[in-house]
């Protein structure tokens, strides 16, 4: 059986982290963040302050490529982020 690699995305804009922390944000004392992107968070706080819908916007044109219509992108995007850890409690 082949290795299953957990998919871990972030908790702020849904990007796929990978299975490297370079892509990880940091905390106050420069330890990788479990949970949220470098273009997200870093040092601890968020780098923008910015609503769901905002982040919706955002995150669906980087989720558009050869195979995934915006459209596609957007249903996709509108049934996760609601879930994830930044936006929880915030609608």
């Amino acid at each position: 059986m082949a290795n299953q690699i957990e998919h871990r995305f972030c908790q702020s804009c849904a990007m796929p982290m990978g299975i490297t922390d370079e892509h990880y944000g940091t905390e106050t004392d420069g330890k990788k963040s479990d949970d949220y992107c470098s273009y997200c968070y870093m040092d601890g706080k968020f780098k923008k302050e910015i609503t769901l819908n905002e982040m919706l916007d955002i995150a669906v044109g980087f989720a558009v490529d050869d195979t995934v219509t915006e459209n596609q992108a957007r249903r996709r995007l509108e049934k996760l982020m609601p879930t994830l850890k930044r936006w929880q409690n915030k609608q």
